[in-house]
């Protein structure tokens, strides 16, 4: 039998801003991570600009200008931004093609925009984990599931994260993610045991445990899944040499195809022997075993 600490893996392509502002682009998008890649959720990211950056983040020039949509940071930023409408739009396409539709929240005013169209899920990115206002918006006024990345978090502010979930009743409603916050990560520095942390930790707190990638390849994905990790995470982009800070840590769509292969792979193999000879090994056992009595 299956043990039941092993969960089915539900895959996230994460399209974020990957389609560089192109709304027929993120159509398409969703297109191929539900048709081709077989990806179980497909998420956006949304921002109210000027309510998540000072003025000066907002006016000044992107720190890396050759990855920018615009003249300042903030112009960068509201070119790759989809507004409610768009949005909701966005949610109808996904049910069109029976892909899960979600989106990281950064902001009060963003939160409360999603919540309002009902979604499954929502996403809270480690850069705002500890946004206590963003938190009691999602804890006090969404029903459904909200996902937590823990990128560039203490252990301090991790279990205050929690805490506060538990003080409003919602912790079994939390999806808790192990995540390295770099574009990209190598191997060597993706601590794939703080998956089993936090499986000890709170796996029978929380609604579930996810792996946030943004490392190379599909490999060490297999291993967070024996670790206990339920959700995999993985930037999706049509081409990962496109302008952006996101594509070089992004799978592109075989990529993405093949992870979610290889994790289904995975998820039915790891059973219990339900006999000691099972039915596949009868007639081999009865051609090629050799019966010798052992003291």
């Amino acid at each position: 039998m299956q043990d039941k600490t092993i969960q089915e893996p539900l895959v996230i392509a994460e399209i974020g801003c990957n389609h560089c502002g192109n709304f027929d682009t993120a159509i398409k998008m969703i297109k191929i991570a539900s048709e081709f890649c077989k990806a179980d959720v497909v998420k956006f990211q949304k921002r109210c600009n000027k309510e998540l950056l000072t003025y000066d983040e907002y006016n000044n020039p992107h720190p890396n200008p050759i990855n920018s949509f615009g003249k300042t940071y903030g112009e960068h930023r509201e070119f790759l931004e989809f507004d409610l409408e768009q949005n909701i739009r966005l949610k109808e396409v996904c049910e069109d093609y029976n892909v899960v539709f979600s989106t990281s929240v950064w902001d009060p005013t963003s939160a409360k925009e999603i919540i309002s169209i009902d979604p499954k899920l929502i996403k809270v990115p480690s850069a705002i984990n500890t946004d206590r206002r963003v938190l009691d918006i999602l804890f006090n006024e969404f029903p459904g599931q909200i996902h937590i990345s823990l990128g560039m978090t203490t252990r301090e502010e991790e279990i205050q994260i929690l805490n506060h979930a538990d003080k409003l009743n919602c912790l079994n409603r939390v999806v808790l993610y192990h995540c390295i916050s770099g574009y990209p990560v190598e191997n060597n520095e993706l601590y794939l045991l703080e998956i089993s942390r936090l499986k000890n930790l709170y796996g029978d707190k929380v609604l579930s445990i996810g792996f946030s990638g943004h490392h190379k390849g599909i490999a060490v994905d297999l291993v967070a899944y024996t670790l206990g990790a339920k959700w995999f995470e993985r930037h999706f982009t049509l081409d990962r040499t496109q302008k952006g800070t996101d594509h070089s840590a992004s799978l592109e769509p075989d990529g993405l195809r093949r992870l979610k292969r290889d994790l289904k792979a995975a998820s039915v193999s790891l059973l219990s022997k339900p006999s000691e000879i099972i039915e596949v090994e009868n007639f081999q056992r009865k051609k090629l075993k050799k019966y010798y009595e052992i003291d």
